[in-house]
């Protein structure tokens, strides 16, 4: 198949660029306006577009290939960013995406697999979620992926386009920004591998079910040849607070670490966890990297990035 990867120079973009390179069984086309991503995370080789998919002339890409499929990872993912700038959280995350869907509408891709998120349930303690469960989001971050999943099923219902919702725990691993809704992991790691304290916003006994980038990938991997309309949860279904991951982060780095508790945000949710038994029913797989792994892994980029700084001074 040909796959375009919106997306695919940032964070969980790159873990699937490296996966689909890896097997080399499709044929991978990037676009990315490299806002938050590397060109450097993407093989010299394949085709790259840089771009926004708020612009118009992003049809013109679509009538240049004969696209297949489609991952749309691109999204603005910050919380508090959305709710201090709504209107940009909406114009890249719903307007973006009917642009990304317009096009392919005109232009007869068959699928599209769209990074929804675990914001869209909101404060719901019936943990762990199901899909079935009401969405109820508590952001304006939230309120934009739940839009753009309708979106999804309309296009699917009116132009059978294929679409499959993922909706993302908290994703972490090599290459994250500082942000977005699993950001807590890469900042932490950033901070302790630099010998900096942590900010830990609320009391720590709020929890998050954290899964790894590399597991995201294998999902949606897995999602590419699925038909029809699908709304799956990609994550561990493990619920782990926050005070617990500073203890695993003290084991890995082997350090003390210092904390300092702020008081909670708004919009943050207190309990998430989400149910993975559709991920396994409908795809067959299951997210294989443990936490400790996962962060060792993490830790280990990020601490070679602040020896790589300190050798710049």
């Amino acid at each position: 198949m040909r796959i375009l990867i919106i997306g695919g120079a940032g964070f969980i973009g790159s873990h699937l660029v490296n996966l689909l390179y890896n097997n080399n069984e499709h044929d991978i086309v990037v676009l990315d306006n490299l806002s938050s991503g590397s060109i450097g995370n993407i093989p010299a080789s394949l085709k790259f577009y840089e771009m926004d998919i708020r612009e118009t002339n992003l049809e013109n890409i679509f009538a240049e290939n004969n696209f297949d499929v489609v991952v749309n990872l691109a999204a603005q993912t910050m919380v508090p960013y959305s709710l201090e700038h709504p209107d940009e959280d909406a114009d890249i995350n719903i307007l973006g995406l009917i642009n990304v869907l317009n096009c392919c509408r005109k232009h007869s891709v068959q699928r599209v697999i769209f990074s929804s998120s675990a914001a869209v349930y909101g404060n719901n303690s019936k943990v762990p979620l199901k899909e079935e469960e009401p969405t109820m989001p508590m952001s304006f971050y939230g309120i934009t992926k739940m839009t753009a999943e309708h979106y999804l099923r309309v296009y699917n219902e009116l132009y059978g386009i294929d679409a499959i919702v993922l909706r993302f725990a908290n994703v972490y691993g090599e290459r994250q920004c500082n942000g977005g809704e699993g950001g807590v992991i890469s900042i932490f790691a950033k901070l302790i591998a630099e010998g900096l304290p942590v900010s830990l916003f609320g009391n720590g006994e709020q929890t998050r079910d954290f899964v790894y980038a590399g597991d995201v990938a294998e999902a949606i991997n897995a999602a590419l040849c699925v038909n029809g309309y699908h709304t799956l949860n990609v994550s561990n279904t493990i619920e782990v607070s926050i005070n617990e991951l500073i203890h695993n982060f003290a084991q890995v780095a082997q350090k003390e670490i210092i904390v300092d508790y702020q008081e909670a945000r708004p919009g943050d949710i207190f309990r998430s966890c989400l149910d993975n038994s559709n991920l396994k029913q409908k795809l067959g797989i299951l997210p294989r990297t443990t936490l400790q792994e996962g962060l060792l892994k993490t830790y280990a980029y990020f601490a070679e990035l602040a020896r790589e700084d300190k050798k710049l001074g």
